[in-house]
This record gives structure tokens, sequence and C-alpha cells, in this order.
């Protein structure tokens, strides 16, 4: 099944995002962590790719042991940093030879301590890029791509980055999966301004529920997705680990019920190897199936 096949009409597709452990136990216990979220019946499970590569063989591994073990279909992040087009090629074959169904093609961050993006001798630029190479050479997958409802950090504009959308959209991307955010009228003012570029292609938002506020501090700083002042005040109130994970599973919850009020084809969840946050989200909720 293709990525697309998750967002037919009437129905809303479910996927989460996971990244490769560095260990065997911490493979072990992720396992156990999909098992639990397997019983909302995602559409797809992703993978990400670490920086310049450096998770490559634990990406494959990890996304082929999860189809295999769960008969879930997979997605495998692929990014452009420190890799020729060559060796994009190669990943993209092994992928294919593994039974992986998906790719999330991205251009990937600059590696750390470098100012801005600077591809390899022979490597791509952009996304888009990327995404050509795949749907001309690789036409199997399905290919879902980023979507800033804030703005990527590097774009002078949204109209600018929205414009960097639609031309991965265009390119072959099936479908947009949003950067983590927590006002949802800066995801519908996004869709909107995407709808009227000519981006016909889902634009599923991706969520994060939070469990602590030191560490949603911490990812949003990064990411340069905003934090809502009155929510920052709610969690702050308490230095506590689960008055903190209550707070942003309540929080989660009522962002995805208007979510779903509002006609998204999907929900993304980011749910860093863990289990207990999203599912306490989607065991209150009711998804169209």
């Amino acid at each position: 099944m293709t990525i697309s096949a998750a967002y037919v009409q009437g129905r809303c597709g479910l996927s989460f995002e996971l990244f490769p452990p560095k260990t065997e136990a911490g493979e072990a216990a992720l396992l156990k962590h999909v098992e639990r979220l397997l019983a909302f019946r995602p559409s797809y499970i992703t993978c990400t790719y670490g920086a310049g590569g450096s998770t490559r063989d634990k990406t494959l591994k990890i996304t082929t042991r999860v189809k295999a073990r769960f008969g879930v279909p997979v997605a495998s992040h692929l990014t452009c940093v420190g890799a020729t087009t060559e060796q994009l090629r190669q990943y993209l074959a092994e992928a294919r030879d593994r039974a992986v169904d998906d790719i999330v093609a991205l251009r990937g961050d600059p590696p750390r301590g470098a100012a801005s993006f600077q591809p390899v001798a022979g490597g791509l630029h952009y996304a888009s890029e990327l995404v050509t190479l795949i749907r001309r050479e690789f036409p199997q997958f399905g290919i879902a791509v980023a979507g800033y409802p804030e703005k990527h950090q590097e774009a002078p504009s949204l109209e600018v980055d929205i414009d960097n959308l639609r031309r991965k959209v265009d390119c072959g991307a099936d479908v947009v999966i949003t950067q983590l955010f927590y006002n949802n009228d800066d995801f519908f003012r996004f869709r909107a301004r995407c709808r009227q570029a000519g981006i016909g292609v889902p634009i599923v938002p991706g969520l994060l529920p939070i469990t602590s506020l030191a560490q949603i501090e911490r990812i949003t700083s990064l990411c340069g997705a905003h934090l809502p002042p009155a929510l920052v005040s709610r969690l702050a109130e308490r230095d506590n680990p689960d008055w903190q994970a209550q707070v942003g599973i309540d929080f989660a919850t009522r962002q995805v019920e208007e979510l779903l009020g509002a006609g998204v084809p999907g929900l993304h969840f980011y749910v860093l190897n863990q289990s207990q946050a999203t599912s306490a989200v989607l065991s209150r909720v009711s998804l169209p199936r």
C-alpha cells in the first residue's frame, strides 16, 4: 500500500514516527511500545534517518523489523545530507529490496556546527530534487514531504516556503506531513494557503503530546515551533512529571478533537519511541476509520 491510500475520503489515516534506538535494549523496549500503539490500527509507521546518514543501517533495520513483526506498512525517512546522488540511489534500492513501502523525502538539517546546508559534491541541494529522483527511478514508493505551518526557519517568508512545498508536490510527492505545532490556527492558515497555491495532496498535521516542559522547550527551540504562553504557564504550575504529562495529554486531546472536526485527512504522531501519551490521547477521541 502506498502512502496516499491511507487518506481515502471518509477515514482518518493514522501514523506514528519512530527513531532508531542506540542499543538492543532500546530496540526491545521500542517494539513493546509499537505493539501497544498497534491497538489503534495505524495506516503506516515511519522511522527517522540520522544526521548525515548516521543511522542508515539502523533505520532500515527498524523499518523492516516492524513490518515483519507487525505486518504494518512502513516508511523510511531519507535526507540529502552528506550523501551523493549515487549513495541515495543505493539506499533507495536497498529499501526497495527490503520491502519498505514509502519514503519521507527531506533535505535535512545542516550538520552540527554548520551555519547552512551545503550538499556534498555530487549530492542534491533540495528535497524537491530527492522527490524527483525517487519518482523517476523508484516509482513503487509512496512519497511524503514536510510542511511547516509556522514557516521553515530558513525560509524568508511563508509565501516562499509554500512555493518550495508546491515544488516538492509538483515533483511527485503524495502527502504533506507537517512539523509539530501547538496552535491549530497556524495549521488552518497554512492549509488554506496551500490550497490557494494549488497544493491538492493530503496535508496531515504532525503532533507531539507534551510530557515535559523542559523537553518540549528544548524541542521547539530547535525546530522553530512556538508554545502558547497559556500552555507554558499551565505546565509550569507544578514541577511534577505526572502533572505536566497530564496537562500535555489534555491539551493534545483538545487539539486533536478540533483538527478532526475541521476534516483533517489524518494524524501523524511524533511518539519519541514511547506509547503512553499518544495512547492516552487516542483512547479519548473517535477516529473516522
